[in-house]
């Protein structure tokens, strides 16, 4: 296994904070939580946390707690006898026995029925599992890694989660910050995705992003951080026609279109409300970003130029698209895009 084989793009403080703690923490035989908004790299971080430690060259075995119904999950960590439920044709070993000698990572540790809890309790306390239907327990050495985007300790308040647990497992708290507090990130992983796509689709070379993608590149809110960022760019990269010219033109949201409208329609409307209210954010935003001099005649020619950038590549280009997307005529299109040195 190739112990550097791990990649972390980015240069905030706040993300290399959090690496730094995660390989301090990597050499030390302690459980370890990864807490994260979705999108973040919680993945990544077990990953470092295994490949830095002594068992680098032991298993490093991964659950998602999420992904199994509870009547599952505790079978699928402990294992089980031949005959302990219905459909248990055979006896199988659990996660726990396959990861011993080196790391199980739990993700979404959140999701954990409060039944599973108890049994992980005392795997960890005693290192010791018995598979379901045994009565005799098993020896594993295991270092836990877990990973949740909940608010552990608020969910001990609520009777949801085992404060005994959560002792246990809360040696080292590793936080990862989310994307849109990571300052000057959003640019070189952007570079970074942009490149690994282009040579992908066997571009003879990279030109960038343009002055309107990188705006609002850098001004989105990624509620799904890097894994949002990532989609986002390949999906930007494969869509753009010419590849001689800068990336200009960004989707952030692969459903919209205008001919959802129906689908729109029907939504519930707190949803239409949430969708309407990321939209004025959005515009708030960008209009911070354009409007940044005292001078309002100057302000007012800057915002009205970016508005029909941004239009002009949302349509690919299209003139006669762009006027009815401002809801102009093509006259009044064609002597607004004049003024502003537009016409190509």
């Amino acid at each position: 296994m190739d112990r550097d084989n791990i990649q972390f793009i980015g240069q905030s403080s706040a993300f290399l904070d959090a690496v730094e703690r995660a390989s301090r923490a990597a050499p030390l035989n302690r459980p370890v939580l990864v807490v994260g908004e979705r999108g973040t790299g919680k993945e990544l971080i077990a990953e470092r946390l295994h490949r830095l430690s002594s068992r680098w060259d032991g298993p490093l075995v991964t659950i998602n707690c999420a992904a199994l119904p509870e009547t599952l999950i505790e079978a699928e960590l402990f294992g089980h006898e031949a005959g302990a439920f219905t459909g248990a044709t055979r006896a199988r070993e659990g996660r726990f026995e396959e990861a011993d000698g080196g790391t199980l990572f739990l993700d979404e540790l959140g999701t954990l029925s409060m039944g599973a809890q108890e049994r992980l309790l005392r795997a960890v306390e005693y290192g010791e599992v018995t598979r379901i239907g045994s009565s005799r327990p098993m020896r594993v050495d295991v270092r836990i890694v877990a990973a949740t985007n909940e608010h552990l300790p608020h969910m001990v308040e609520k009777g949801r989660f085992r404060a005994d647990l959560l002792d246990r497992l809360c040696f080292e708290v590793i936080t990862l910050p989310p994307l849109r507090v990571r300052e000057g990130d959003v640019e070189v992983l952007s570079e970074y995705y942009g490149r690994k796509m282009a040579a992908e689709l066997e571009w003879e070379g990279w030109p960038g992003f343009g002055e309107i993608a990188t705006r609002a590149l850098e001004n989105h809110l990624w509620p799904g951080n890097v894994r949002e960022l990532r989609n986002v760019v390949e999906r930007a990269v494969y869509r753009w026609a010419d590849p001689s010219q800068p990336v200009d033109y960004i989707q952030f949201d692969p459903f919209d279109s205008p001919w959802r409208g129906g689908i729109a329609a029907s939504a519930p409307a707190q949803t239409q409300a949430d969708n309407q209210n990321a939209a004025e954010t959005r515009f708030s935003t960008d209009l911070s970003q354009a409007v940044d001099v005292t001078d309002f005649r100057e302000a007012t020619e800057r915002f009205e130029k970016a508005v029909l950038e941004q239009a002009l590549a949302k349509s690919r280009y299209n003139q006669r698209q762009t006027a009815k997307a401002l809801n102009l005529s093509y006259d009044q299109l064609r002597h607004t895009l004049k003024k502003h040195d537009l016409l190509g």
